[in-house]
């Protein structure tokens, strides 16, 4: 099976049945799901941010267990600091959360399926999925 890394704002739109989140079930569809370690730790934050009850809390915990989640490693850190660097090249400020996303999916080879494109457009060497008109 092939690998894709999914971008923090499509788990949240899956995760809470939003529309927008439907427009990526095809993308997914016969695909290992791969999330960065940064989008778990950005969705604990929201959950944290917003006082989210333990239920709802309980939910997405075992709603991020359907993915395979890529911890940070000498290689991921590399990467990271290559997409800093690359992208600050190419006159496109990028995230410190993103660049982390966009390293794991350039680490592991495979397309990043995001709902923010523009947020990775200073990273050559990325493919992206969008349907974000």
């Amino acid at each position: 099976m092939t690998a894709i890394v999914v971008d923090t704002d499509v788990i949240s739109f899956i995760f809470k049945n939003h529309s927008i989140g439907s427009r990526y079930n095809p993308d997914l569809i016969r695909k290992v799901a791969v999330i960065s370690f940064m989008s778990v730790a950005e969705l604990e934050r929201w959950a944290l941010q917003y006082k989210w009850s333990s239920q709802r809390l309980h939910w997405l915990r075992t709603y991020l267990s359907r993915f395979t989640v890529v911890p940070s490693s000498p290689s991921l850190c590399c990467k990271w600091a290559e997409v800093m660097v690359l992208a600050q090249a190419a006159g496109r400020r990028i995230e410190c959360a993103d660049a982390w996303i966009a390293a794991t999916a350039l680490l592991y080879e495979a397309p990043l399926v995001t709902h923010n494109r523009a947020d990775y457009l200073g990273v050559p060497g990325l493919t992206l999925i969008s349907h974000d008109q």
